[in-house]
């Protein structure tokens, strides 16, 4: 039988390896992050105000040209200076939503792996949502609520997704409840089905940008 010295050697080496086999990404705090920082970032509220556009510059290609105020000897008019034609700039193309919440509200979509016909969060799932509990358990978003949605794709019947959607969201607030210790309260789980895609395609349609978990805070 182990002496008592032994004994204990043995205790401790057995909650050193608990301690190490516990994912690495619980362990991380926020800062440690980049995809954690990114969504602090993306979730705050975000200022609201009307933007004063800076005035207007006048191209130096376009200036008036100096007009001599008389011709020269002989009576020969100086020839004008040709002017260049300004090339207008392209019009910068609007960049496609990423989320389907209200203009100015901070919101963030994430892909979330299912499998087809659960709301079982795989390992994959969970390694997705990671960054996003230790955005929620972080200190800059702590005073405020978020509503966790859940949405599908538009294959199969639409009763059918709106409540594997509920469930779905119900799991992902599960997860970052037990997992990161964000507080219940400050979570809202909602599912939403086909009802707001991202993408429209139609129905019937497998895309994969559709089937997500949206978060919105709800102070903003």
């Amino acid at each position: 039988m182990p002496s008592f010295p032994m004994r204990s050697a043995l205790a401790a080496l057995s909650l050193t390896s608990f301690v190490l086999t516990e994912p690495v990404a619980a362990q991380m705090a926020p800062r440690d992050d980049p995809a954690a920082l990114e969504l602090i970032e993306q979730l705050r509220p975000r200022t609201r105000g009307i933007r004063v556009p800076a005035p207007a510059e006048v191209p130096a290609a376009v200036s008036a040209p100096v007009v001599p105020s008389e011709a020269p000897a002989g009576g020969t008019p100086l020839p004008l200076p040709s002017l260049p034609v300004a090339t207008p700039a392209p019009l910068p193309q609007p960049a496609p939503p990423t989320t389907t919440a209200p203009a100015g509200v901070a919101a963030v979509s994430i892909t979330v792996n299912f499998p087809s016909g659960s709301a079982t969060l795989t390992r994959q799932a969970q390694d997705a949502l990671a960054p996003l509990g230790r955005a929620l358990s972080s200190a800059e978003l702590a005073p405020f609520r978020f509503r966790i949605e859940g949405h599908t794709d538009s294959v199969g019947a639409e009763a059918l997704n709106q409540r594997l959607s509920a469930r779905r969201a119900q799991a992902v607030q599960d997860y970052l409840v037990t997992r990161f210790g964000v507080a219940g309260q400050r979570l809202e789980a909602v599912g939403l089905g086909e009802s707001r895609p991202l993408v429209d395609v139609g129905d019937g349609v497998d895309e994969p940008r559709n089937r997500r978990v949206q978060v919105i805070n709800l102070d903003d």
